[in-house]
């Protein structure tokens, strides 16, 4: 289905967690984080990504952990005193208070088949805001095909349906969980 026919119900997953069905060994090997990066969590409920991505930017990097649930972002906020993750309130389909042009890896995990086509153009719009030259997008989604559970297949995108609502170079699609994959762009500068 193109990203324009999206159905427009809501979709919620308030407090629902794919955390333990994911295997975040892959995951963090696959982004190749290295110490010093500036890396956006969108859509990071509890921050659970947030904190390894901490770990593996170092004391140079930085993590903005945003989501727009005001309660998991305050929560994030008392546990990570002192750290160099930043929790913010906001929605990645819209503008945020980043600065343009200022992250170099932008994680979203099982978020995307949440949106609306409205939503997506300006999830698009955005993540090319923020993403520096040569940035990458990382983004998590569950199978497009019957599972045990998850969001209705209709509002599910295949690795190809995100590669069609991104104007980005497409990367690698990497299994990283039963019923997950990671799908990875680059924003590729044009010459």
């Amino acid at each position: 289905m193109e990203y324009e026919k999206r159905p427009t119900r809501e979709h919620h997953h308030k407090g629902k967690s794919s955390e333990r069905l994911l295997d975040k060994t892959i995951i963090i090997r696959e982004l190749g984080i290295h110490p010093g990066q500036i890396i956006l969590d969108a859509g990071c409920g509890n921050g659970y990504m947030s904190k390894l991505f901490s770990e593996a930017v170092g004391s140079t990097g930085k993590v903005f952990a945003l989501d727009p649930d005001e309660e998991s972002i305050a929560a994030l906020r008392s546990e990570t005193v002192g750290t160099n993750i930043e929790a913010i309130v906001g929605d990645i389909s819209t503008t945020t208070e980043l600065e343009k042009s200022s992250i170099d890896l932008i994680y979203v995990s099982t978020v995307l088949h949440g949106f609306s086509a409205a939503q997506v153009r300006g999830f698009r719009d955005e993540v090319k805001r923020l993403l520096k030259p040569g940035a990458r997008l990382a983004i998590i989604e569950i199978e497009k095909r019957p599972t045990p559970f998850g969001p209705p297949l209709d509002i599910r995108f295949s690795p190809e349906e995100l590669q069609q609502a991104l104007p980005l170079a497409s990367l690698d699609t990497v299994q990283v969980g039963e019923y997950f994959y990671l799908q990875m762009f680059e924003n590729r500068v044009e010459s």
